[in-house]
């Protein structure tokens, strides 16, 4: 009976042994199919002024967690990044895999009354990159608006900087990455830029909007 007992104990632990097993083979293949989505921008991706889990790419995150989705974010924004900038720093980004890319940038350009077709080319330069380094990687670009003070000339020439960019390239289009933000006092820092943190979960909302359909 000891013998015949101790050879099921012995079984079962075998079995547990197994399992646990197969269990850790389970969750290292998942770690190891997390895919990426880069957010490549300034410093509304980066989260300037807030606390790094409020800003929205790291919303994104928790969003595609609470669904079980196989992705990982990583937050490439960077404030004071013009798209000149962003030139010089994409190599650097593009070195590991990346499987979804959503383009923030302009906006400090716009600001800075840097002229529109320069601007253009330098993120036409960083979606070629993009796709060099990761043709199969899907894209979005987040459209951005300048003030009105820039005067009304530069201002749509901006603004239709980005649904051109996206067309030609075959990205999918936030058409305005501030909407329902921009402009609203009590959703926005002090210096009437950058966003709070209640108007960065409006931000994530409006992102998701449009990258839900790529995961």
């Amino acid at each position: 009976m000891f013998v015949f007992t101790a050879f099921v104990l012995g079984c079962g632990n075998a079995e547990n042994d197994k399992n646990t097993a197969q269990s850790d083979t389970t969750a290292t293949t998942q770690k190891k199919e997390l895919k990426n989505i880069l957010f490549f921008g300034t410093s509304l991706t980066a989260g300037y002024g807030l606390d790094p889990a409020e800003a929205y790419p790291a919303l994104i995150q928790n969003k595609i967690d609470s669904l079980k989705l196989p992705y990982k974010v990583i937050n490439g924004g960077l404030s004071g990044e013009t798209s000149a900038a962003g030139k010089s720093r994409i190599d650097w980004l593009l070195k590991q895999p990346i499987d979804v890319f959503v383009l923030e940038l302009g906006a400090n350009d716009g600001l800075r009354g840097l002229p529109v077709d320069e601007t253009t080319k330098n993120l036409q330069f960083i979606i070629d990159a993009v796709k060099a380094k990761h043709p199969n990687a899907k894209m979005v670009l987040a459209g951005m608006q300048v003030p009105p003070n820039m005067g009304a000339t530069y201002a749509n020439n901006f603004k239709d900087m980005f649904p051109a960019l996206a067309e030609k390239n075959k990205m999918v289009l936030i058409p305005f990455l501030l909407d329902g933000v921009g402009g609203v006092p009590k959703l926005n820092q002090p210096d009437g830029i950058h966003p709070t943190a209640e108007g960065d979960k409006i931000l994530a909302t409006t992102v998701w909007k449009y990258l839900a359909d790529l995961l």
